[in-house]
């Protein structure tokens, strides 16, 4: 691999593959390499018995332009989180109680076919030719007129610019000769990833035997292992699913079939014995994933950060380096919105 062109976007996660959609409409000439053998970045739909179950992200809500207009695009369906019935909560001991509240997540929406139908959506209409899956950079070199990117397989990208879309933490970790400004080394390590510390459980059933006994599936805990669960179920007939956020340390969480059992232990002591026979139990664990979270997102995020470009990473090598991805988005930094608001921003620096 030697190639030469205009822009080069590490990163095909939502945000990468929206920007390269942007610059292939604007007729502008570009490479985009993606580490993983998938693209999506942390957007990851698996599937079971023939229904979609997104592992990352899931949700989306009114007041977020963007999305609306790319599942218009795109066709995409889209249906409301499921809301209807009481929750269920768990208290310190294990002890669970019925009717403390409802659905939490009501006027959220999802994604008809997950939210991977958008990413295969975005990576169908773009050029095949410029995308590079497999395919993990080492290092970035200045050059004369831009920077030449080394990837692991020993390949080699010139470009006269680099977007670099993806976790700003993951920027950090790469080598760059000359080496970028310590201060804007700090200012990207300091950066959270979004959601990068956390694991999330995914239990599907044959019926939806907590909606049968007026459950919505919301369900808060204080002993766990999972914090907060919620119905995954598609928005039409089965299998049907719920999931939840893994509230155990990172650290604690290694041994995923020990979490399998207090999973689906934790999931019959709130919904009954029918839970007790799930056709399946998936595990995603961001935390370990290496594509998305370093040591430091192992620790738990307790509020939302304030994201945006660090005024010290701006104008990296005189503009030849750009930060994009989520987390670089100031106003919806973290969520999808704030992956397409950074694409948007970084299409318009470059006049597409």
């Amino acid at each position: 691999m030697d190639l030469q062109t205009r822009t080069l976007i590490i990163g095909g996660g939502l945000s990468g593959l929206a920007l390269a959609d942007r610059l292939a409409a604007a007729g502008q000439d570009f490479q985009l390499v993606e580490a993983r053998d998938r693209f999506g970045g942390r957007v990851l739909t698996d599937t079971i018995g023939g229904a979609a179950f997104d592992l990352g992200p899931a949700w989306f809500w009114p007041g977020q332009p963007r999305m609306a207009a790319l599942l218009d695009r795109l066709g995409t369906g889209v249906f409301e989180q499921y809301a209807q019935g009481e929750l269920m909560f768990e208290d310190e001991s294990g002890q669970v109680a019925q009717g403390r509240g409802f659905a939490s997540m009501q006027g959220s929406y999802r994604v008809v076919g997950g939210l991977g139908a958008v990413i295969d959506g975005l990576r169908r209409s773009l050029p095949q030719d410029r995308l590079h899956p497999s395919t993990p950079v080492t290092a970035l070199h200045r050059v004369a007129g831009g920077v030449q990117v080394h990837t692991a397989s020993g390949g080699r990208v010139t470009a006269q610019r680099v977007v670099l879309a993806m976790p700003q933490r993951l920027v950090a970790a790469l080598d760059y000769q000359p080496p970028l400004p310590a201060s804007a080394v700090s200012a990207i390590t300091e950066t959270a990833t979004w959601m990068a510390g956390q694991a999330k459980a995914i239990a599907v059933y044959d019926r939806p035997f907590w909606r049968e006994a007026g459950l919505s599936g919301d369900a808060m805990s204080r002993h766990g292992p999972m914090v907060e669960i919620h119905d995954a179920s598609p928005a039409q007939g089965g299998p049907y699913a719920l999931f939840g956020f893994v509230g155990v340390p990172a650290k604690g969480r290694r041994d995923q079939q020990a979490l399998r059992t207090q999973v689906q232990a934790q999931l019959v002591r709130l919904f009954g014995a029918a839970a007790a026979s799930p056709v399946a139990i998936v595990i995603k664990d961001w935390a370990f994933d290496p594509h998305t979270a370093t040591t430091d997102d192992q620790q738990p995020l307790y509020a939302h950060p304030q994201y945006g470009v660090p005024q010290a990473a701006e104008n990296m090598w005189d503009g030849a380096l750009i930060l994009s991805g989520t987390e670089a988005a100031p106003q919806f930094g973290g969520y999808l919105e704030g992956a397409l608001e950074a694409a948007e921003n970084t299409a318009s620096s470059l006049g597409a």
